[in-house]
């Protein structure tokens, strides 16, 4: 059987065991478009040692702590792999934060946190797997996918 192997990259980030189907929305919500001069590949549905996952390197990045708590609320077993000359320098698996502020706009229109008060979104983490969080000013859990409400 022929396998075909992803490019390896000299620096950047990998970030591993992505829940199945969610490497394009983490790409999103990075920002990510594909222009530019920097490798990014993804592999979606890879069968690894623990069932199903997607996989994203992004060549010449390193993440910030605002990205990785993104991550955590879509992805939230994923592991970032740091890359430096080849080299896995540093590796951590996300983890989704008490309190998320400033990522998650509320899905209640009425809430303060909608209003042009100089007010962040904030939320608690009620349950984390799976994740149930609520506003902490009108205490609304959204029901929508929590993806499409990360700003």
């Amino acid at each position: 059987m022929k396998e075909l192997k992803v490019q390896p990259i000299k620096d950047g980030t990998v970030i591993d065991h992505i829940t199945p189907g969610n490497a394009l929305k983490v790409l999103k919500i990075l920002g990510i478009e594909g222009r530019g001069d920097s490798i990014i590949s993804i592999a979606i549905n890879v069968v690894g040692k623990r069932g199903r996952k997607d996989i994203v390197k992004i060549e010449n990045r390193e993440l910030d702590s605002n990205e990785v708590n993104k991550i955590a609320l879509i992805a939230p077993n994923a592991t970032i792999n740091i890359i430096r000359n080849y080299e896995v320098v540093e590796k951590h698996r996300v983890v989704v934060p008490d309190e998320i502020i400033g990522i998650v706009r509320c899905p209640n229109p009425n809430c303060i946190s909608n209003s042009k008060e100089p007010i962040k979104p904030k939320f608690i983490v009620i349950k984390r797997q799976p994740l149930r969080i609520k506003c902490y000013y009108c205490e609304r859990e959204p029901e929508m996918d929590i993806a499409s409400l990360i700003i």
